[in-house]
C-alpha cells in the first residue's frame, strides 16, 4: 500500500577569450543586419515595460547570435547545470539528452528556476538559450545502455557536471514553451562523456530502494526540501517507482505530474484543518503579470482564472480572452483545460495552508499584459504564486469588501471575474452580483 494512499496519474581559456572576440563580432553582425530593431515599435514599446528591451523576434535572434559561435560545431563541452530533456514526439520512443551550455564553471543556475527570482526576462532568456540539447532516440521503458546510464547519472548530480559531446549536425533552433522552461538549440548526439561528479544523496537513496513507489519517492523529498525541479529532473529520468516499472517521461509530462502529485496529497491534507476566519488578498506582480489570489473563510475549493490580454502569448485577438478552470472539496479527476499552471498555482496556495494548518476557498486571479511577451514555463506560475504568498495579505471581515480591493488592483472590472468565476457563483448564487462589487 503506498504511503500516500493513491498512485501517480571545455574549453581553454585562450578558447574561451578567442570566442568572446568571436562572439562580440557576431551581436554586431546582428546589430547592423537587424537594423530594424532600432526603430521597431515593439521594441520601443518593450523597454519601457520594466525588464524587457526586446520585442519576441529581436530578443530571440540577438541571443542566438550571441551564442551561435560558441556552439558552431559538433563537438561541445561545458558545465552541465546539471539538466537532462526528455521529449514526447514518437512516445514511446522520445530524443532524450544532456542539456550543455558552452561554458564552465557553476552553472547550476541555468537549469533551477528556484534561484529566478527577480531576475529580468532578458537575463533568463539568455542563459536558458544556452543550453543546448543533446537528442538521441530512446525507448521510455525496458532500453538500458551506456548512453541512458550516462543520463540518469546526470540527473542525480548534486551540482553542475563537466560534459563533452559530439553531435552529427551542428546544433540549431530553440524551444520556448508555457509548459517547460526555454532551451536553445538542439541537436542528434553521437557519444558524450561525464566528468566525476558528486549525487543528491537523498535522490540516490530514492533511485537505490526499486521497492518505493514513484509518489512516495516525490514525497519524501519534497518533504526533506528538494527543490521541486529536481523532483521533476528526476522523475523525467525514470529514477523512481518500482524496479521493472520504471520509465522515462517526457519532461512537459514530469512537471506536471509532480506538481499535480504534491499538490494533490497537500490539499487533501489541509481539508482535515478548520478553514481560516477572515477574507484574504495576497497580491503580486512579476513580467506585466497581476496576481491576485483571494483565500475565503470555507471548505477548499479551488479555481484559477487567466485573463490574457491582446498581443500577448495566448491572445492574438483584439479583445481580451478568459479562461479558467476549478475544483470543489472532492477535488479534480480529469486533467485540467488550463494546463500544467493550474497545478502548480495549488501546489502554491496549498503550502501555505498547510503551514498554517488552516483550509480556505480561493480563487487565483491573473491578467498577462503585453510586456510578457514570451512563454517562460510553468515555474513562471508557481514562483509568482509561491511570491504572492510570502507577502502580507490584505485582511477584510466581508467577500465585497475583498472584492473591491482586488478591483483597486487590477484592470479588469470585477463584473467580468465574477461572470467567470464558478467558485464564486457557487458563494454567491443566492444574491446578486451588484452587491458585491461597488
Amino acid at each position: 500500500m503506498p504511503k500516500y494512499g493513491h498512485r501517480l496519474i571545455f574549453p581553454s581559456s585562450r578558447n574561451s577569450l578567442s570566442k568572446f572576440g568571436i562572439v562580440k563580432n557576431s551581436i554586431k553582425k546582428f546589430t547592423q543586419q537587424t537594423e530594424d530593431s532600432a526603430n521597431c515599435y515593439m521594441c520601443k514599446t518593450m523597454k519601457a515595460l520594466k525588464g524587457v528591451e526586446m520585442c519576441p523576434r529581436h530578443l530571440k535572434e540577438y541571443n542566438y547570435f550571441k551564442t551561435k559561435p560558441l556552439i558552431d560545431s559538433l563537438d561541445l563541452n561545458g558545465a552541465s547545470p546539471p539538466g537532462i530533456f526528455v521529449g514526447r514526439a514518437g512516445y514511446p520512443k522520445v530524443f532524450v539528452g544532456p542539456l550543455i551550455p558552452p561554458v564552465h564553471g557553476d552553472t547550476i543556475k541555468m537549469d533551477t528556476p528556484e534561484m529566478w527570482g527577480g531576475l529580468a526576462m532578458n537575463d533568463i532568456v539568455s542563459f536558458r538559450s544556452q543550453l543546448v540539447r543533446g537528442m538521441k532516440p530512446v525507448k521510455v521503458m525496458g532500453e538500458e545502455n551506456r548512453y541512458l546510464d550516462t543520463v540518469k547519472e546526470l540527473a542525480l548530480a548534486k551540482d553542475s557536471a563537466e560534459i563533452e559531446a559530439t553531435f552529427t549536425k551542428t546544433p540549431r533552433g530553440g524551444s520556448f514553451s508555457e509548459d517547460s522552461q526555454p532551451f536553445g538549440p538542439s541537436a542528434p548526439i553521437k557519444d558524450v562523456l561525464i566528468g566525476t561528479m558528486k549525487t543528491e544523496q537523498t535522490i540516490e537513496k530514492a533511485y537505490s530502494d526499486t521497492d518505493l513507489l514513484a509518489v512516495d519517492a516525490v514525497m519524501n523529498l519534497y518533504e526533506k526540501g528538494i527543490y521541486i525541479s529536481k523532483i521533476q529532473r528526476s522523475f523525467s529520468a525514470g529514477l523512481f517507482g518500482l524496479g521493472k516499472r520504471r520509465k522515462l517521461v517526457p519532461t512537459r509530462w514530469s512537471i506536471t505530474a509532480v506538481d499535480s502529485t504534491i499538490s494533490k496529497i497537500m490539499s487533501e491534507s489541509v481539508k482535515q484543518n478548520p478553514a481560516i476566519d477572515e477574507f484574504r488578498v495576497y497580491y503580486h506582480e512579476y513580467f506585466d503579470n497581476r496576481w491576485a489570489v483571494l483565500m475565503m473563510p470555507y471548505s477548499w475549493s479551488y479555481e484559477l482564472i487567466e485573463a490574457w490580454y491582446p498581443e500577448t502569448l495566448w491572445n492574438p485577438a483584439s479583445s481580451i480572452m478568459i479562461f479558467s478552470d476549478h475544483e470543489g472539496n472532492e477535488g479534480k479527476k480529469e486533467y485540467s483545460r488550463i494546463g500544467g499552471c493550474f497545478y502548480s498555482a495549488r501546489l502554491a496556495v496549498s503550502e501555505l495552508l498547510k503551514k498554517e494548518r488552516k483550509q480556505a476557498s480561493i480563487v487565483i486571479m491573473r491578467e498577462t499584459h503585453p510586456g510578457y511577451i514570451m512563454p517562460m514555463g510553468v515555474w513562471f506560475t508557481r514562483t509568482s504564486v509561491r511570491d504572492c504568498m510570502e507577502k502580507q495579505p490584505a485582511k477584510f471581515d466581508n467577500l465585497p469588501a475583498a472584492l473591491n480591493f482586488i478591483s483597486s488592483k487590477m484592470s479588469i472590472k470585477m463584473e467580468r471575474w465574477l461572470q467567470n468565476s464558478s467558485v464564486l457563483k457557487n458563494i454567491m448564487h443566492q444574491k446578486k452580483l451588484e452587491n458585491f462589487v461597488k
